[in-house]
């Protein structure tokens, strides 16, 4: 044979090698490209037991970590608010610190209560300070009315002593499952309002609410219902606690750090500590 036909065919043995080497090198790439778009629908494999949720559990991870908050001239309550997360908690070193009002994670859905609730709760109620309990809703469990009667029975009441908060609904992001618990933006919406009309029903008070701007949009269809009569927790860690969800024109209480200079996620009350107590009043 040629020399010169030899190597046309080393040549055209070589483009052929090389053109199933790169075949297969797509084919192998095509199921990460494939599990990656497919991160956000499905549950990650260390989704965390039930129970351990907790105030603030997704802004982390779906608004992130942003700065302290600027100095300004606004009058504001340093809080903080706990979960079983912190254990017996140091009450009257957080006191030193300025912290005049917390909150206790009481129940979540209609099958956890907080072991060290008692500790917490009237811990910061012996140092001084004015306190109240939440309960992380799990919407994709039981009703509205059924999960605030839960809350009710395990510690979210409320009584006119002048130093107790009303109940928080905290409602945001499913850390274990569906970011809005499977349910439709009118669902969510009924859901909620379940909640907080039995709460009124049991205590006497609205319920404060506790949701970030982001996933009440996504969630409620950013409903205005409950502005008008429910205090606004806004969770937003950055130097503002910037657009609040509709029909509520200004925070009552903002989460704005989950890594304060004490134990617990820190909050500003918008106001000085005569208005933390108004709200203990009722």
């Amino acid at each position: 044979m040629p020399v010169h036909r030899s190597l046309t065919a080393r040549r055209s043995r070589l483009s052929v090698i090389g053109i199933l080497l790169a075949a297969l090198s797509l084919l192998f790439a095509l199921p990460s490209a494939a599990q990656a778009a497919d991160t956000d629908a499905t549950p990650s494999p260390s989704t965390p037991p039930r129970g351990s949720a907790h105030l603030g559990m997704g802004v982390i991870e779906h608004d992130g970590q942003g700065g302290l908050p600027r100095d300004n001239r606004a009058v504001q309550t340093e809080g903080v608010d706990v979960s079983s997360h912190q254990g017996n908690v140091a009450w009257s070193t957080l006191w030193g610190s300025g912290v005049k009002w917390a909150y206790t994670k009481a129940s979540e859905g209609t099958y956890y209560t907080n072991p060290y609730f008692a500790q917490q709760y009237n811990g910061a109620y012996n140092v001084g300070m004015i306190r109240g309990a939440y309960h992380f809703a799990t919407p994709d469990t039981t009703n509205g009315a059924t999960q605030a009667n839960y809350f009710v029975d395990h510690g979210g009441g409320w009584s006119r002593d002048g130093r107790t908060l009303p109940g928080a609904l905290d409602i945001e992001w499913n850390p274990y499952g569906a970011a809005c618990f499977g349910l439709s933006q009118s669902a969510m919406v009924n859901w909620i309002r379940d909640f907080v009309n039995q709460y009124r029903a049991r205590t006497g008070r609205d319920a404060v609410i506790y949701t970030a701007t982001s996933w009440w949009t996504q969630c409620t269809g950013n409903s205005a219902a409950f502005g008008a009569t429910n205090p606004l927790w806004i969770a937003r860690y950055a130097t503002d606690p910037g657009a609040l969800p509709a029909g509520w024109g200004f925070y009552t209480m903002w989460q704005y750090t989950s890594s304060g200079p004490t134990v617990g996620d820190h909050n500003k009350f918008n106001g000085a500590l005569d208005r933390v107590q108004a709200l203990a009043n009722g």
